[in-house]
């Protein structure tokens, strides 16, 4: 018997999840999201080899990511579920808890995001942002040269630098605990509607 795949509905819990057979499969990340975290991931990518090396080629993939960013925030409010913020941002609380529970070794399965990839998620995007935003800036007249303007979008590019490592180590990290692959399910937008018999928690919406 193949996979069987669900689309789960919209409600403030997943509760109905717990009564899926083992071998159902979710649709989690719709195609925009994905397309916006790929096409990031390639468009830095770009634009970090070409600095110094081929101006417009770091120009238009520094707009494209502005872009992609403009359209994710978009999306953040009127997306499907697992896109919206109010899905996956934590409060303070919750955040503080899952980190307790993590380093407890007792931390629960998140359909979306977990608190902590939540946080990161934010983070990434805050520094995008500002690296967007100063580089589209150092290309005015206005702020063409200005010593605090290029330091910044410098200083915001390290950062965004040093974080992609934990990124990538806590998706792997948490593919370890719960048995499920996060990097292959952000390719194919599905996840395992159950794993190991485990409770299936997801953040609250705030």
């Amino acid at each position: 018997m193949g996979i069987e795949q669900l689309n789960v509905p919209d409600p403030k819990t997943d509760e109905g999840i717990s009564d899926m057979p083992s071998s159902a499969m979710i649709n989690v990340w719709d195609s925009k999201v994905r397309i916006f975290h790929w096409g990031t991931v390639l468009c830095f990518a770009a634009a970090w080899f070409s600095a110094g090396v081929d101006e417009q080629i770091h120009e238009y993939a520094g707009y494209t990511v502005a872009g992609l960013l403009a359209f994710r925030i978009l999306w953040g409010f009127v997306g499907s579920r697992y896109a919206r913020f109010r899905d996956f941002v934590p409060s303070p609380g919750t955040f503080f808890a899952y980190i307790k529970s993590l380093l407890g070794g007792r931390s629960s399965r998140h359909i979306g995001h977990n608190p902590v990839g939540a946080v990161m998620i934010l983070a990434l995007m805050v520094l995008l942002i500002v690296i967007s935003a100063t580089g589209w800036m150092m290309l005015t007249t206005a702020y063409f040269g200005v010593v605090w303007v290029e330091q910044l979008h410098q200083y915001a590019t390290y950062g965004l630098l040093g974080l992609l490592p934990l990124h990538v180590g806590g998706a792997i990290l948490s593919s370890y605990l719960h048995r499920e692959n996060l990097v292959l399910a952000m390719i194919t937008g599905r996840k395992p509607a159950k794993v190991d018999q485990k409770p299936v928690a997801t953040a609250p919406a705030e």
